[in-house]
């Protein structure tokens, strides 16, 4: 153990010590106990203190909360001893000089509190760049605390017009000192303030274990907030202008004196035991009993004032049937309110119709296969209001949404009998499994997404047969260009030497006649070989290979368009369909660009990745704007018009499993990018999305 932790406990023991001191000396100053209900603050803030430096002897903020609730204690003792020994029992030893430690310690005792949301709740600033403002405004409290222990005249931190002054106070202070406590208390509160942004910025920048921890302080600074509020409109009404506090009972004092001694308790929960409670049930609750009371509370006073207006005649009754007509519109409000509240902290676990009808809405409004699941996952979180859901299919494809907090639960999916995947799931903060009724709504959605996943599984099955098919027809493409290209039309080519060879040696004239009929015949056969040949797949293809073939296409743009081409020195083997579908792709987007984009020039590039053929082709033209070319452009809102052009890049596209995309580029043109199997069989869009 620490010396840090050994001294945690002795050091809450001496603030407590000094609080009970300080409560006997004002009971004999003859203060009024509950004028002291601000001592509870120093006493949480001791034990609090005390709690996290005996367990997180390294934390920053258990020792300021141990610092301020020592010095607001001392600074209380010392303040009430002197005021016994100098006006209620003269002469006691001591007592002018302590009256001396009251006039400073209020300096580090309010430092400390404001320090705390910068370094809450890790215990370290969140940023370096934090430090040199928060070692200037060290430096402005050591001034301020040397000031004022030279302050002259009576101090009045711990009561007024007690006739103590400070016995080593220095008249030419007298007027630096009160404007210099006067900043420090202003930079203080300027500290706290931009302690409580800082906070709330990195609440919502923050994972899920640093924002239940803060969702703990807000709880209670919130309820602190609302008791605030009520002591001021209670201090606005009681008749008395001079001040905005409640003055005709000074029980008002004890909520505010709970509700600050909430915080320090608040702060050792969330740095030891944030996981202790489910700050989000509490919150709930809180909520409900809060709406509820006030409801209530309004509903009576404003039934007894109406019956008393038309009734005046006695209050009994008048209450009486006040309290009757508030309980009959008690419970249905108290369900609403719950209902409400239940809404928005467990989402809509009570209503499995809506739920469902959640799922179905992102079913039907997702057009990809592949992000159908993704979908499903996002919508079982948002219904249920959890952290993080996942679609985990059969072959072991996961599609998340959130992240994973804990233990996550397996739902399994089963279609027909058959396992299908699961359903994962992260129960809510606090929370270390799932209700009956959220297994009940997790069920009725569980059915839902196995069939989901089924009929994506269905889907990919079906769209990996319709590639292969495609793979196969250009691979018969180009086998029966191959053959028609080196088989049949170098036969006919020979046939027709051979036949003009002896129609030149026949004299005959009938049988030259014969002959030359053959010839031509043999000569129409090889065009409509060679046209069939073409037909079947680009001859630049064979000729020149990919990269050939598109270097030779980019030469051939007319004079006001220069293409440059970025691409490997060579390329692995390709599939036929991949190839076809590269540069019929890149010859109509250029064909696009010069058409329609007004470009001066276009780059394209090529390259093989991870199994992948990635083909762009951008220039800087127009973009796709409604001036940007109408064959690159996607689709115009609300026109329903899509080019002839970009439908057919985008079929050449996805019908082999690649994926295809126009996009305006930043700095001006239109940017087409491709991405096709380099592999046969292989999907260029990742891994099977449904197993």
């Amino acid at each position: 153990m620490t010396t840090a932790a050994r001294i945690a406990w002795p050091c809450c023991a001496v603030t407590l010590l000094l609080v009970a001191l300080s409560v006997v000396l004002a009971v004999l100053d003859g203060t009024d106990p509950r004028t002291l209900s601000h001592l509870l603050f120093v006493v949480a803030s001791a034990l609090a203190g005390g709690l996290i430096g005996s367990r997180r002897p390294e934390h920053a903020v258990g020792r300021l909360l141990a610092l301020s609730g020592f010095c607001f204690a001392l600074m209380e003792a010392c303040g009430q001893y002197a005021i016994f020994g100098l006006v209620t029992r003269p002469g006691l030893p001591l007592a002018q000089a302590l009256a001396w430690p009251q006039t400073w310690l209020w300096v580090p005792a309010n430092l400390s509190l404001a320090l705390i949301p910068l370094i809450f709740p890790s215990g370290r600033l969140s940023s370096p760049r934090l430090r040199p403002p928060v070692r200037a405004v060290a430096v402005a409290a050591v001034l301020t605390m040397a000031v004022s222990a030279l302050r002259p005249g009576e101090n009045h931190q711990v009561g007024t017009d007690t006739g103590v002054v400070n016995p080593l106070g220095v008249a030419g202070l007298a007027r630096v000192a009160p404007a210099m406590e006067t900043a420090m208390t202003a930079l203080m509160a300027a500290v706290f303030v931009a302690g409580g942004v800082d906070l709330l910025v990195r609440a919502l920048r923050s994972g899920e274990p640093e924002r239940r921890q803060i969702k703990w302080l807000a709880y209670v600074v919130g309820l602190l907030v609302l008791v605030v509020a009520a002591r001021l409109a209670a201090g606005l009404t009681d008749g008395f202008p001079d001040t905005i506090w409640p003055v005709t009972s000074s029980l008002w004092e004890l909520p505010g004196a709970l509700g600050t001694a909430l915080v320090p308790a608040a702060i050792c929960v969330a740095i030891l035991r944030h996981r202790l409670f489910d700050i989000d049930l509490v919150i709930n609750r809180t909520l409900v009993y809060a709406l509820l009371s006030g409801c209530v509370t309004g509903g009576y006073v404003a039934v007894v004032g109406y019956l008393g207006a038309i009734f005046p005649t006695g209050d009994l009754p008048v209450s009486v049937l006040a309290a009757g007509l508030v309980a009959l519109v008690f419970a249905p409000l108290r369900e609403r309110l719950q209902s409400w509240v239940n809404l928005l902290t467990y989402g809509e676990r009570d209503d499995p119709y809506a739920a469902l009808t959640r799922l179905g809405r992102r079913l039907e409004n997702t057009g990809e296969p592949g992000s159908v699941l993704a979908g499903v996952a996002r919508s079982v979180a948002e219904a249920l209001r959890l952290p993080y859901a996942a679609v985990e299919t059969a072959a072991g494809s996961r599609h998340a949404f959130g992240a994973a907090v804990g233990d996550p639960v397996r739902l399994p999916l089963t279609h027909s009998g058959e396992r299908v995947g699961d359903l994962i799931l992260s129960p809510r903060p606090g929370e270390s499994g799932f209700g009956p009724r959220d297994l009940r709504v997790l069920t009725d959605l569980a059915r839902q997404v196995a069939v989901a996943v089924h009929a994506v599984r269905l889907s990919a099955d079906l769209r990996r047969s319709r590639e292969r098919l495609v793979m196969a027809r250009e691979e018969e493409r180009r086998r029966l260009r191959r053959d028609l290209h080196d088989g049949l039309g170098p036969t006919l080519a020979a046939l027709t030497m051979r036949a003009e060879a002896v129609h030149d040696l026949v004299e005959e004239e009938h049988a030259r006649r014969l002959l030359a009929d053959i010839v031509g015949d043999a000569e129409a056969a090889v065009t409509d070989v060679r046209t069939l040949v073409d037909g079947l797949r680009p001859p630049a293809l064979d000729s020149l290979g990919l990269l050939g073939a598109l270097r030779a296409h980019a030469t051939r743009q007319p004079p006001g368009l220069r293409v440059t081409v970025h691409a490997p020195d060579g390329l692995p083997p390709l599939p036929a369909a991949t190839e076809v579908a590269a540069y019929r792709i890149a010859a109509e987007a250029l064909a696009n660009v010069r058409r329609h984009a007004a470009a001066t020039g276009a780059e394209l590039r090529v390259e093989v990745a991870r199994g992948t053929l990635r083909l762009e082709v951008s220039d800087d033209g127009g973009g796709i704007g409604p001036s940007g070319g109408g064959g690159t452009r996607p689709d115009e809102p609300g026109s329903g018009r899509t080019g002839v052009g970009l439908a057919s890049m985008r079929e050449r596209a996805l019908e082999l499993g690649g994926t295809f995309t126009v996009e305006e580029r930043p700095e001006g043109g239109t940017l087409v990018r491709v991405t096709l199997p380099a592999h046969e069989g292989e999907d260029a869009r990742g891994p099977d999305l449904a197993g």
